[in-house]
């Protein structure tokens, strides 16, 4: 098939190559603009490579973006990690239209940070889905969707890059088959079990060690590697990953005071919470790196977050 790949980063340049490895023609990329200092965006580095034309539109309502697709006669789109707003007069050019990536069960986890909140949540499952963009925010009519399970201790990172970035390639290239075959379904999206979440940032990050044990392990790793779950110590805002919990059942038996560090080894560093403790196994200090809990240098009876 000929396509047009819109997107941006390393999952873009997966699909990219996910497509021309089966021998299909991608004939143009869009990718938003690198901002000033950035590293090159790997889409747009890997489609110059390979001699594809690129198009860098500060934005796809832009007139010249719809003509450049209109020109490219792309038999499909495909929107592989987009963050620009993408407007029904350009995803509907190709003549089977396009489709989409989203890392979650739409329409659960719509919005821009869908991989962590399902794990700060506690869920228990997540995925991902292709679907067709609409001018709403991730809610368009779904074509297909696969579900992973979410263990007690999944992370952000072993979600993504170990299962809903390999499955969502192969998802892409599953779907445009059936949309280009006729193949396809497409599923109205339930609203009356949507729901959105915004960014997850530093400020969504921060550690209340006034909270449950549950609460505080979730939030460690569906924030790790990022944004990276924090606290602080003597003011100076510490991050934690590799989070393990250990809960106490028998009320009053918790170690500690809340926020308290009971325990520090090369491999593990254990911090009080409502209803038990947090193990940490790694670190980082203010602008040091991240580090072994002994190499960050807290002392046990140290309290953090105060």
């Amino acid at each position: 098939m000929k396509l047009a790949i819109i997107g941006q980063q390393d999952f873009g340049k997966a699909v990219l190559e996910a497509f021309l490895a089966r021998g299909d023609e991608v004939s143009a990329v869009f990718c938003a603009p690198e901002k000033e200092g950035a590293r090159p965006d790997a889409l747009r580095a890997a489609a110059q490579e390979k001699g594809i034309k690129v198009f860098q539109f500060k934005s796809l309502r832009a007139p010249e973006a719809a003509q450049a697709l209109a020109e490219d006669k792309a038999e499909i789109g495909i929107m592989a990690f987009v963050l620009q707003f993408v407007p029904q007069e350009f995803v509907k050019i190709p003549a089977h239209g396009t489709i989409q990536y989203h890392p979650s069960l739409l329409p659960k986890f719509r919005g821009p940070s869908s991989i962590n909140w399902p794990l700060i949540k506690g869920e228990t499952e997540t995925g991902l889905t292709i679907f067709r963009p609409s001018d709403g925010l991730d809610e368009g009519a779904v074509i297909l969707q696969k579900k992973t399970p979410v263990s007690a201790d999944d992370t952000l990172g072993t979600v993504y890059f170990d299962r809903l970035f390999p499955m969502g390639v192969q998802a892409m290239l599953e779907a445009a088959d059936l949309v280009v075959a006729g193949k396809h379904r497409e599923s109205v999206q339930d609203e009356s079990e949507a729901s959105y979440e915004g960014w997850c940032r530093e400020g969504e990050a921060r550690i209340n060690w006034g909270t449950h044990a549950d609460y505080i392990h979730n939030l460690i790793r569906g924030c790790d590697p990022a944004p990276g779950a924090w606290t602080t110590h003597n003011g100076e805002k510490l991050q934690l990953f590799g989070s393990r919990k250990h809960l106490v059942r028998t009320f009053g038996a918790v170690k500690g005071k809340i926020g308290e560090v009971t325990a520090v080894s090369a491999s593990s560093m254990f911090i009080t919470a409502q209803g038990g403790q947090i193990e940490v196994a790694k670190g980082k200090l203010g602008s040091g790196k991240k580090v072994s809990p002994a190499e960050l240098g807290i002392p046990v009876g140290a309290i953090l977050g105060s």
